[in-house]
């Protein structure tokens, strides 16, 4: 259940009447160019599992897909085929969109892979620490304090998701959000620099707090 918080910018609750507008409200991405060159503020509150945790067929049953024609170079031939995409999550409205491939099947990829970061930034789950229990795939990649992800892998939105969930649980302690996850602190400042749209989530949030910002 998808909650509004009084402290995010949020985007106007979904309508099925307007599905056209949300789709073309799409500023989100992610590797070429990067997510921060789409960047998405503040934050929404859910109940349940976090959608960037799910399965990709999970997932998709929350998704719309907008296929459109992309412009710019590329010659007469350019604009002909509908080959760009834009990923739009129902429930939050959040949207993940691709236009530089050729390809309608890169670019939806593409699109999908910049929902789910997007998605792992900008939803909050709301958990108690006491007696939290990391996710099964964050204790399988983990390695003794250590926690080496590549930002390119297919885990990495998830693992971003739940570290950024700790981290707002902790209210931005740090130290106390490494401790939950059973890494260290730069360990876990790492994962988030990964992205910098997601570091740059973190500081600002930290700023409305009156914390300093963190640098990786």
């Amino acid at each position: 259940m998808l909650q509004h918080h009084p402290e995010a910018l949020l985007h106007n609750p979904y309508n099925p009447m307007n599905t056209q507008n949300k789709k073309q409200a799409s500023r989100a991405d992610d590797w070429m160019p990067p997510l921060s060159a789409f960047e998405q503020t503040g934050y929404k509150m859910i109940e349940g599992t976090h959608p960037a945790m799910l399965s990709d067929e999970a997932l998709l049953k929350d998704v719309v897909l907008d296929f459109g024609r992309t412009g710019g170079p590329g010659g007469q031939h350019r604009n002909r085929k509908a080959t760009s995409c834009t990923a739009t999550h129902v429930p939050s409205d959040y949207s993940g969109k691709a236009t530089e491939r050729r390809r309608q099947s890169e670019n939806r990829k593409l699109a999908f892979t910049r929902l789910r970061r997007t998605l792992a930034i900008h939803l909050r789950r709301t958990i108690t620490l006491d007696g939290y229990v990391p996710s099964e795939l964050w204790k399988d990649r983990r390695q003794g304090n250590l926690f080496p992800i590549n930002p390119k892998h297919s885990d990495y939105p998830h693992v971003l998701a739940e570290a950024l969930d700790i981290i707002f649980a902790s209210e931005f302690n740090q130290s106390t959000a490494a401790e939950a996850l059973f890494i260290s602190s730069s360990q876990l400042l790492k994962i988030v620099s990964h992205e910098k749209a997601a570091l740059t989530w973190l500081n600002d949030q930290r700023k409305e707090r009156g914390l300093s910002p963190l640098s990786p």
